[in-house]
């Protein structure tokens, strides 16, 4: 996500101004450390959700102090948790069953905070726009979990390599497309149901970004404007 940084994700900040921000899937902390340079300027706060983080947790906390909290936890335990926040970004597990659920418990909060928060999701585009992938398939009821294999992909083809191919070391839905299956799959499913007005565009390079924000936020009514100069 992180290459959508000076185009897309801190242009969107500028405008929406959070304070209380939440990453979901941090890896080795590109993005969570521009968010957290945000905070510490901006008296902001970053809830880092992450099973496993990639860097030295401890040092963050030393250096950006009450701007950075650490939950190390999956997002669908961690997410009840929060009370409230104005932007999420949301790059974890990519498959239908995580990321509709993790709208539909931002939408929970939002009913609760009386407010929906700006909304970023990475990988709208290919591989994983259309295909399940799973960090740990064990974590998906089995009603929700596709057919997968620990094979690679390649674009164009909807099937698994038998050797080789992208992302060919985690499990990937044997097929492309379908019910149920991928990012942006779940967040079509998301909009169709939600009684929130919202509005939602997409970024289509670098695997894809979506981003959902409430049509009346003060981030809307320049987002257009965002979205046509940034080249993605």
């Amino acid at each position: 996500m992180h290459r959508f940084w000076e185009k897309a994700i801190k242009p969107i900040m500028i405008a929406a101004q959070p304070t209380n921000i939440v990453e979901i899937g941090s890896l080795t902390g590109l993005n969570t450390f521009k968010l957290l340079d945000y905070c510490q300027h901006a008296e902001a706060r970053c809830t880092v959700i992450d099973p496993a983080p990639q860097f030295d947790v401890e040092l963050l906390k030393d250096y950006y102090g009450e701007a950075f909290h650490m939950l190390r936890e999956f997002s669908l335990q961690a997410l009840p948790k929060l009370e409230s926040y104005d932007m999420i970004l949301i790059d974890g597990d990519h498959n239908w069953y995580t990321v509709y659920h993790e709208l539909k418990q931002v939408e929970n909060m939002a009913k609760s905070a009386g407010a929906f928060p700006v909304v970023l999701l990475h990988d709208t585009e290919w591989p994983y726009g259309r295909r399940d992938m799973y960090y740990f398939p064990d974590n998906i009821p089995p009603d929700y979990r596709q057919p997968y294999a620990k094979q690679g992909l390649v674009p164009g083809n909807p099937r698994l390599l038998p050797i080789g191919g992208f992302n060919y070391v985690v499990s990937n839905a044997v097929l492309e497309h379908g019910e149920r299956n991928g990012v942006l799959t779940a967040i079509e499913d998301f909009l169709q149901e939600t009684e929130f007005d919202l509005i939602w565009h997409q970024l289509h390079s670098s695997n894809g970004l979506g981003i959902i924000m409430p049509a009346e936020s003060p981030a809307a009514r320049v987002l257009p404007y965002i979205l046509s100069t940034s080249g993605l």
